[in-house]
């Protein structure tokens, strides 16, 4: 895994070293008030775990805060307080370089990991624990409307959830005064950890779930695609959804607790933001 770790690092210094001058000029914050926080709440259908056939539908809340450069939100929540090209994801996050095209950053979330008596099909394997991950994120916007990112993801409590990479591209093709329109496509590695804690099959556990044992290396994990809106119904409420697309890829798909490795999701909001 250390030549995956190596492209990463090289691709974010690449995002970094591409930046022109104009692009070190820090971005001014002047009309945005000094602290900026959002409360919504989603209702999202997708699989019930990756590479799952059958389906779950849950009702989420989403929130976001923003004070500085700190930020700290749930998943989705990022983007819809209008820093989502800048890649910072779910957690606590903090921007370490923040200029018109580049943005480099650290954040750090609580990785639910899997509780295994969720799904028929994975009773019986071992649990990956909750745990800490850090992650460090570089965000480049190519033009105003076209960027591509680069992250890596650790846990950093060594609770089996290893470490994952990914490389994404996205583009805003429509934006209005009250609407806006992005979509986007990235693929996705992880090390030999992170695959067997959720791909792979003890032998230990083969009889117990009546799978093969399968034991994956590091590889390449998923491709997935997505296309989301955000639209304005007043200064302050907006509603707010997205469909997305996904294929595991290498040893993921490779796993015998895959029954699809193609899989989808939708979600749908409502939220308010100062």
């Amino acid at each position: 895994m250390r030549g995956a770790l190596l492209v990463a690092a090289v691709a974010m210094v690449t995002l970094a070293s591409s930046a022109d001058a104009e692009s070190t000029t820090p971005r001014s914050n002047d009309e945005s008030p000094p602290a900026r926080y959002l409360l919504g709440v989603s209702i999202a259908s997708g699989p019930e775990y990756e590479g799952a056939r059958t389906r779950e539908t849950k009702l989420r809340p989403v929130w976001a805060a923003k004070l500085g450069r700190i930020r700290i939100t749930t998943g989705g929540g990022s983007a819809l307080l209008g820093f989502g090209r800048e890649g910072a994801g779910a957690g606590a996050s903090t921007q370490l370089i923040d200029t018109e095209r580049l943005r480099l950053g650290i954040s750090a979330r609580i990785d639910g990991g899997r509780d295994s008596d969720d799904a028929s099909t994975t009773r019986g394997l071992p649990d990956v624990r909750r745990t800490l991950r850090a992650r460090l994120y570089a965000n480049y916007s190519l033009t105003q409307d076209w960027n591509v990112g680069a992250s890596a993801s650790q846990d950093v409590l060594g609770r089996r959830g290893g470490l994952t990479l990914s490389l994404d591209t996205g583009w805003r093709f429509y934006r209005s005064a009250t609407t806006e329109w992005t979509t986007g496509i990235g693929v996705s590695a992880a090390n030999g950890q992170n695959m067997r804690s959720y791909f792979g099959v003890p032998a230990s556990a083969s009889a117990t779930i009546g799978k093969p044992a399968y034991e994956p290396g590091a590889g390449l994990r998923d491709v997935h695609a997505g296309i989301n809106f955000k639209h304005a119904l007043s200064k302050h409420w907006f509603v707010f959804g997205g469909a997305g697309a996904s294929r595991l890829l290498g040893p993921a798909a490779d796993s015998p607790l895959v029954e699809k490795p193609g899989g989808s999701s939708a979600s749908v909001g409502l939220a308010w933001r100062n």
